[in-house]
């Protein structure tokens, strides 16, 4: 590797906090502020995009701001394990931008200024993550990460929204403590939080006893944003917030900083070698199969859209942490690559759940029955990210969940190889319904999803098509979601009641929606919404079927060999 002084890396995280700038200085003219929000996005992409052909050869880019705390430097470097990151982020923020402007204009929201800024200020935090150089400057962008998306999980302002907020601060906050205490153990035992590809030497003959706590610590303290259960918990409350958010949440920026810190701490603070060796790897491997599996068992109770992805996302980000933790070089190939496989995939869902959410007031699975009618576009590309999810062929996911099944045996671990068999099929139980309902069923003879016939499973369902409603106290027992919509509660049930009589009211995010009398009406593809919205929508299951068919080509896979063949001398 070679490092070259350069600003670029520095630049790409100005170049996001700039936008919040442009954006608030602009907020008296609609146009021009979003003009502003895409234009930083773009230029954020164009300075990332610059350095790809450069860290893929070999070179570290590396802007050097002198010394941050006695000992430490604070440093931003564009590496291969950054630039996986870094790349995709800013990708993926122009993208959501577009989608963003549809969706903030389709439901008239209010505070659109404020919401732009902090979605550009996430980004900027975001990259200083993916670009820092060592854990104390990881630290501070990771905090920055918390605070700049606080406004976007309480956007809403209502109760439900603020007490997510609360939580969502407690979670990582708490995270953010661990994380800083294992940075400390690590410097006090090391002299040094630099990152190294292979790890640091000097923790090798390191006390074994402050080696592993440190190394609890830091796992735990990323592992809350990585929503490795049972911290967790947050997640699936954060759905409050309006969808392009969900999408930040779950595919572009915080879930994946916390799998991002994990994959740090693994490869370049202790190395595969030394995580060996302590013992720290498996335990790590069998909490996040446990997460992957409760979690998708979980997921198949939710009959909120929104909240059914949440614990997919639980479910898939631990794919990531068990094929870091496996040390395999297969296996660190197929948890890096399902980084940008699953941004891409969940991103598309989310935004299919957003446009659903936009156009018909529709947030509960039972309600969409024959839905593919209304939207057809919008549920093609739904059944592609689905499918990827799934691991089948021609979709990201296959891609990197063969690398994981190999990379299981190679590491003599095949009780993995059954866990990622049954989390594919668990898969297909909870998204199968779903498209099976919205393209094969209409209102009249559809029943309700999923159809498991015991508690943990959800609603059971009658032969007429109606659903056995729960017994006093068991509410919570069935899948059907005792607040139905996003942003709905008890105390906001007669605005709901009131909402549901104006279903031409798309400026009501209160409503709850469902087919109109009749069934869905009928649309052309691409007609079910704006562009703004179905581009994005296109151009997310797009390049998950790109990652799928041509993975090296699409850039990302030849980062991730660079990674893996730097920390383990394995080229694939």
């Amino acid at each position: 590797m070679t490092d070259i002084q350069s600003l670029r890396p520095l630049a790409a995280v100005l170049s996001a906090a700039v936008g919040i700038v442009g954006i608030v200085v602009l907020r008296r003219n609609p146009n021009i502020r979003e003009s502003a929000t895409l234009l930083s996005a773009a230029s954020t992409l164009a300075i990332v995009a610059s350095m790809v052909p450069g860290v893929i050869g070999g070179t570290t880019y590396v802007t050097d701001l002198g010394t941050f705390v006695p000992g430490v430097r604070f440093v931003l470097q564009a590496d291969p394990l950054g630039m996986i990151f870094g790349f995709l982020a800013s990708t993926l923020w122009l993208v959501t931008s577009f989608y963003s402007i549809g969706y903030m204009r389709g439901l008239d929201e209010h505070d659109q200024t404020r919401y732009f800024a902090a979605f550009a200020g996430s980004v900027s935090a975001a990259l200083g993550v993916a670009f820092a150089s060592n854990l104390i400057v990881l630290y501070v962008f990771y905090e920055l990460l918390t605070v700049a998306t606080y406004p976007l999980v309480t956007h809403d302002e209502t109760d439900e929204a603020r007490k997510a907020g609360r939580k969502y601060l407690a979670y990582t906050f708490g995270g953010g403590v661990a994380a800083l205490a294992g940075t400390a153990i690590v410097f006090w035992t090391t002299g040094t939080v630099e990152f190294s590809a292979g790890g640091i030497a000097a923790l090798a003959t390191a006390d074994p006893v402050l080696a592993r706590a440190a190394f609890g610590l830091l796992v735990a303290g990323f592992g809350v944003k990585a929503a490795l259960m049972p911290v967790h918990s947050w997640l699936p409350d954060a759905m409050v917030a309006p969808t392009p958010v969900s999408g930040l949440l779950h595919a572009v920026a915080v879930v994946k900083s916390g799998v991002f810190g994990i994959a740090r701490v693994i490869l370049d603070v202790y190395g595969p070698v030394t995580v060996g060796e302590l013992g720290v790897g498996l335990p790590l491997a069998a909490v996040a199969a446990f997460t992957i599996v409760t979690a998708s068992v979980i997921a198949l109770r939710q009959d909120n859209l929104k909240r059914r992805l949440a614990y997919s996302t639980i479910s898939q980000l631990s794919y990531i942490v068990l094929g870091l933790a496996l040390l395999s070089p297969a296996a660190l190939v197929g948890g890096l690559l399902h980084i940008p496989a699953h941004a891409f995939m969940k991103l598309t869902l989310f935004f299919c759940a957003g446009a659903i959410h936009v156009e018909t007031h529709t947030d509960d699975i039972s309600d969409m029955a024959g839905i593919g009618r209304r939207m057809p576009l919008t549920m093609i590309a739904f059944t592609i990210a689905s499918l990827g999810m799934a691991g089948l062929p021609l979709v990201a996911g296959f891609v990197s969940k063969w690398y994981l099944l190999i990379g299981s045996i190679d590491a003599g671990q095949t009780v993995f190889v059954f866990v990622l068999l049954a989390s594919g099929l668990l898969n297909i139980g909870y998204f199968w319904p779903i498209i099976y309902q919205a393209f094969f069923q209409t209102p009249d003879d559809s029943d309700a999803k999923p159809l498991i016939e015991f508690p943990i499973g959800g609603v059971s369902a009658r032969t007429d098509g109606g659903t056995k409603r729960p017994a006093a106290g068991d509410e919570d027992r069935y899948a059907v979601d005792r607040n139905p919509s996003d942003h709905i509660t008890d105390a906001d049930a007669d605005v709901a009641a009131h909402a549901a009589t104006d279903a031409d009211d798309h400026s009501d995010d209160h409503h709850h929606g469902g087919p109109p009398e009749g069934g869905w009406e009928r649309r052309r593809i691409g007609t079910e919404s704006t562009w703004f919205m179905m581009a994005p929508i296109a151009t997310a299951a797009a390049g998950a079927v790109v990652l799928g068919i041509v993975p090296y080509s699409a850039v990302f896979l030849a980062l991730v060999q660079r990674v893996v063949a730097d920390v383990t001398g394995v080229v694939f």
